[in-house]
């Protein structure tokens, strides 16, 4: 890769929007865009505008005086990397769809598909706030929690393309039931929309995660309440993490993080609380924001060029 014309077409799908990008090799974004998504289409339409999009990104980096050397897909769920297939996904519809070799049909690029997280804690590690650290958990929480864990810039998919699940790990065998069925999942509890949830059902008036932490900020009980239940069940969940991974940084993404200093200087207390042999790692926001599954995305796509050329 030491051309300057080339780039990577690379894709974040969600379930409400698709962020799309040209990125250099050396991480650098060219030329972006964002799309709907619109999943109440169904499976086989989304499919079609990610191909779409995909093409039509070619396609601009072309005209441009570009040339197109890879493509990277990042979707939500269950991936299995290996094969290019989006297993199973919730939010967009997904089951089993050959993603990566539709991709690289229509495109005529070497192409990548990963989980969102997973490309998101790639790039944390390697371009964003986790780098240089060597080994790193990223955990995006928002609507749910998950993680991704990096060693030396690879991120572990597991055996079934399910790792880095860490917002199901039991903290509260008691607690709120959550979407996958069990009760007192760390999401249930720590997630933002379980904070929203649970400070509407102790207060009787609805409001998002950012709403509770300022009122708990601004000294409301209720809010400080439900604010400390969440930041000690994640603290919880973090130090079990760091019992499983022995991990040198934490970085905390999505949309909790945006909380600041207000989220991180509890849970660093809460967690430095918890540790005990174990080594306590940095725990940091992450710094790409919602550039970083673009970004990965790109990353992962260029790790197969690499080993596709060997």
């Amino acid at each position: 890769m030491t051309s300057g014309d080339e780039v990577v077409v690379a894709l974040d799908v969600g379930g409400t929007g698709m962020k799309c990008a040209l990125v250099r090799p050396d991480g650098a974004t060219v030329h972006a865009e964002r799309h709907a998504t619109d999943a109440a289409r169904g499976p086989e339409a989304v499919v079609g505008t990610i191909l779409d999009v995909a093409e039509g990104l070619a396609g601009k980096a072309r005209a441009d005086g570009l040339t197109p050397v890879a493509c990277g897909i990042a979707v939500p769920g269950v991936v299995d990397e290996a094969r290019g297939v989006a297993v199973w996904s919730a939010n967009v519809g997904f089951r089993d769809v050959p993603l990566r070799d539709l991709a690289r049909e229509r495109l005529g690029l070497p192409t990548a598909l990963g989980h969102d997280v997973r490309v998101g804690g790639l790039a944390e590690a390697r371009l964003g706030a986790g780098r240089d650290a060597g080994h790193v958990l990223f955990v995006a929480i928002g609507t749910g929690i998950a993680a991704a864990h990096v060693v030396d810039g690879s991120a572990a998919v597991g055996a079934h393309g399910a790792a880095g699940e860490i917002g199901h790990i039991l903290v509260r065998p008691d607690g709120p039931p959550c979407g996958c069925g069990r009760p007192g999942c760390l999401e249930a509890v720590a997630s933002a929309s379980a904070i929203g949830r649970r400070y509407a059902e102790v207060s009787g008036t609805p409001a998002t995660a950012a709403e509770v932490a300022d009122r708990a900020a601004a000294g409301e009980p209720l809010a400080g309440r439900v604010w400390r239940e969440a930041v000690e069940a994640l603290a919880d969940g973090l130090a079990t993490g760091q019992a499983l991974f022995d991990v040198a940084t934490i970085v905390i993404g999505g949309g909790l993080a945006q909380a600041g200093p207000r989220l991180f200087d509890p849970l660093r207390t809460a967690l430095h609380e918890r540790l005990t042999f174990h080594r306590e790692p940095r725990l940091v926001a992450a710094a790409l924001g919602d550039q970083a599954g673009c970004l990965g995305a790109a990353l992962l796509a260029l790790d197969t060029l690499a080993k596709e050329s060997r």
